[in-house]
């Protein structure tokens, strides 16, 4: 496990330098960084971040999964300055943290992923302070997206503009069949600002993406997973769990597996040529060659036993 106290200081540093921060959220901004707390040294349990947004380690055999809970009953879990600013903290910190192996984004708000952007508090800013939020959303999201684990959305109910381009950024999608997801920004005269225009289509296709853009159609639980946009569709109330089972068959397996096979994944379908995702995908391979995972792996398929990875 990394040092955690240094990573808290990493992320202390990072909050209070966060370009969305201005002089008068400075003290806002300490007090989050000292909620920071080890509970134990089997369970990192990390408070407040910000008020709307907590990360958690799942304890005992299942350590390797992270919890990033949103929690903005008021507001849907409308993405303010707060909550973006407790989700790049999050976010930073999972990026650290050489032992977790997989992420989940949940709500604990009921009927709500996320609603999008909280258009009261966007209504009081100019417009160069609303490029200035879309931008660092935008980067934040591509963070998500760049985490080294594998990461998994749990949808229930809404998830609308922003909150549908968090989810787009994960690697998995699970909903329920009360989920409602879509990009609804034409209809507000803007357009999907944090990626939305770019990882909808190279999801479900191109002219999917248009449709749904270009009208702002709200799709069903059922129907996001006809037309790829998520994994998984469970009956309603069931999706957490169902994601946590996904999250555990993932956290069994070889941490650093998991991690090249994403780069191998994420980066060769960007390149141009299949030679070069090729040439990528061998030298992920090969750095898993000389692992103690690999060897422990070979041992256990001998042995008919359960293998035991460390991460090494």
């Amino acid at each position: 496990m990394v040092l955690l106290p240094t990573i808290a200081r990493s992320i202390f540093r990072h909050c209070c330098t966060s370009q969305l921060s201005n002089s008068s959220s400075v003290p806002e901004t300490l007090n989050f960084a000292r909620r920071w707390q080890l509970q134990s040294r089997r369970a990192l349990i990390l408070e407040s971040v910000s008020e709307c947004v907590k990360l958690r380690r799942l304890s005992d055999s299942d350590s390797g999964i992270l919890v990033v809970d949103l929690q903005r009953p008021k507001a849907k879990n409308s993405i303010g300055k707060d909550m973006l600013r407790g989700l790049q903290c999050s976010f930073e910190m999972v990026n650290k943290d050489s032992s977790a192996n997989v992420m989940m984004i949940c709500s604990l708000v009921p009927q709500v992923f996320c609603a999008g952007a909280d258009l009261k508090e966007r209504k009081t800013m100019s417009p160069s302070e609303v490029q200035h939020f879309v931008n660092t959303l935008r980067s934040t999201f591509t963070l998500l997206e760049g985490l080294p684990i594998p990461t998994i959305a749990v949808i229930e109910g809404v998830a609308l503009g922003g909150g549908l381009e968090m989810a787009l950024s994960c690697d998995l999608r699970i909903c329920g069949e009360d989920a409602t997801l879509g990009l609804p920004e034409t209809g507000l005269a803007i357009i999907p600002g944090a990626g939305g225009t770019q990882r909808l289509p190279r999801l479900v296709g191109k002219s999917v993406a248009k449709e749904l853009i270009f009208t702002g159609r709200r799709v069903g639980g059922r129907e996001a997973m006809s037309l790829g946009l998520v994994n998984y569709c469970f009956p309603s109330g069931e999706a957490y769990s169902r994601a946590l089972e996904l999250a555990r068959d993932i956290n069994q397996k070889g941490p650093l597996a998991l991690r090249m096979a994403k780069r191998a994944i994420n980066e060769g379908v960007e390149m141009g040529s299949m030679n070069s995702a090729l040439a990528l995908e061998e030298e992920c391979y090969e750095q898993l060659l000389h692992t103690k995972d690999r060897l422990e792996g070979l041992a256990a398929f001998a042995e008919k036993r359960k293998p035991t990875y460390t991460g090494k």
